[in-house]
């Protein structure tokens, strides 16, 4: 379980609509313990490919993220990005691209008019829908 409080959300949510019509990006750290995950900083970071298609991170901007994660004792607990006219489930490019089955893999879909944020746990080229809580 991904355990990401309401304030995060609001993060990831605030940077998903300033990024649109591409699509925005971002880390996820935190604790982890046993199968919860709980998430205590969300790192925004810029999509290099400013595309409402898909997303890279800049290698500087992760690098910087990751340097801050280790100075507070966290870890990386996944990351997360938008979808500004799909829903909120992983593409194929999306599948191929997830390097860690530990990571969490959030997508928020701006589709509708109401957000929908789910997070995924992808391995061998499988996604499965992993539970949120606050």
């Amino acid at each position: 379980m991904l355990i990401l409080p309401k304030a995060a959300q609001d993060q990831i949510l605030a940077h998903a609509r300033s990024g649109l019509p591409n699509e925005a990006c971002g880390l996820l750290a935190g604790l982890a313990q046993g199968d919860e995950k709980t998430v205590l900083g969300v790192y925004c970071l810029k999509n290099l490919d400013q595309s409402p298609e898909h997303f890279s991170m800049a290698p500087e901007d992760q690098f910087k993220a990751i340097q801050e994660i280790r100075k507070k004792g966290w870890a990386l607990l996944g990351n997360f990005h938008s979808h500004p006219s799909t829903p909120s489930r992983p593409s194929n490019e999306d599948i191929r691209l997830a390097f860690d089955p530990s990571l969490s893999y959030v997508i928020v879909s701006l589709a509708t008019a109401e957000p929908v944020l789910k997070s995924f746990l992808i391995s061998k080229g499988l996604a499965a829908e992993e539970a949120i809580g606050q």
